[in-house]
């Protein structure tokens, strides 16, 4: 039988949110979900090892405060931000093909709050309903575009799908049909000259 592996305390925890932190950018509700995790996967083995599962219970109760308390200290020190993160990931979504609904979506899935998630997403891709929004938008549905080969992006060697089809691979990204017909309607040139100019903003 194994021996019983020391169960997470205060150092423990914190040691492996820095090791996280220095790799990754995260939001505090993702550094919990990491930290919750980490002493998840210590019950495992403690009971593999022959320890109570009552017993590997109340270490992993004792573990809640001092996770949250990790994550408190960690947002003091500015190691994790959430609207930073938000701010930067929003603009990395939409240069990647991502509509503002798909990059609100992923916010909110990483325990970002809806306040924040707007916040973020008005100053990195323009408030809602104004014309840099719109652009910003257009532009992510022109990289889609490009990834999927089709409006402007077409390749003339391939047969050209049906129009209804090409509109529910837009649908499924989250755009809009009006953003969607924009950009299928699109000279080739003009597409790649709103790409460029969207991802040196």
């Amino acid at each position: 039988m194994d021996a019983i592996p020391p169960s997470p305390d205060y150092q423990s925890l914190k040691e492996a949110a820095l090791a996280h932190l220095a790799r990754f950018a995260t939001t505090r509700q993702s550094l919990r979900q990491m930290l919750q995790r980490r002493v998840r996967r210590w019950g495992v083995r403690a009971v593999r090892a022959g320890m109570f599962a009552e017993e590997v219970a109340t270490h992993e109760q004792a573990c809640q405060p001092l996770i949250e308390q990790i994550a408190e200290e960690m947002e003091r020190l500015g190691a994790v931000d959430d609207a930073a993160f938000s701010r930067s990931r929003s603009r990395n979504l939409a240069r990647s093909g991502r509509s503002r609904r798909a990059v609100q979506a992923h916010l909110q899935g990483k325990g970002v709050d809806g306040e924040t998630v707007r916040q973020a997403m008005d100053e990195s891709l323009g408030e809602a309903g104004e014309e840099q929004a719109r652009q910003a938008e257009l532009a992510a549905a022109v990289i889609l575009a490009r990834k999927r080969a089709i409006g402007p992006f077409h390749r003339p060697d391939r047969p050209e799908k049906e129009r209804m089809k090409v509109l529910a691979i837009f649908a499924r990204n989250g755009f809009s049909q009006d953003i969607a017909m924009k950009a299928l309607e699109m000279e080739r040139e003009d597409a790649e000259d709103l790409i460029i100019e969207f991802r040196s903003l």
